[in-house]
């Protein structure tokens, strides 16, 4: 399969630490399956960083590998209630020590209000039921997290 990167730089080899925390999934390379997803992103990245110009870096990956024992593996289909609680325990600014030992997640992406969500499922304001349906992002997405140098050893830059 080939999986894409959205940035305001060509990624030609990926630094684990350079990655930001407290992500849908946590710290590690975040790609897609669809090009258009990560030109938005690329487009997306340059407005912030407000520097470069928007790039889609190509890598492919065997699938297969989601299946096999080599790696830690954890695929979220759909929003759920246990997808809205990982998503919960990786961006909680509060939980500093938090992080989990998958190699690779997959699952769709948090919306742009998840900060906001969070907040006021956490202050008792929505219940989780509610959290899931305000995190639910409209529109067709995916995203795959690469966590640890095993996993990104499996990446081939295209």
């Amino acid at each position: 399969m080939i999986l894409y990167h959205g940035s305001n730089t060509i990624i030609d080899k990926i630094n684990l630490a350079l990655c930001k925390p407290y992500k849908d999934f946590g710290k590690g390379f975040y790609l897609t399956d669809i090009r258009s997803q990560a030109e938005d992103m690329a487009i997306r990245r340059v407005r912030l960083a407000g520097t470069g110009s928007p790039v889609v870096s190509s890598f492919e990956f065997d699938e297969k590998l989601l299946n096999g024992n080599l790696l830690r593996t954890l695929i979220f289909p759909d929003v759920s209630v246990e997808w809205a609680k990982f998503v919960l325990d990786n961006r909680d600014l509060e939980r500093k020590g938090f992080s989990h030992d998958y190699d690779i997640v997959v699952g769709p992406v948090a919306n742009d209000t998840v900060a906001f969500q969070l907040r006021r499922y956490l202050l008792g304001v929505i219940s989780l039921e509610d959290l899931v349906k305000e995190l639910e992002f409209k529109g067709l997405n995916n995203q795959f997290f690469f966590g640890t140098e095993l996993a990104i050893s499996k990446l081939q830059r295209l």
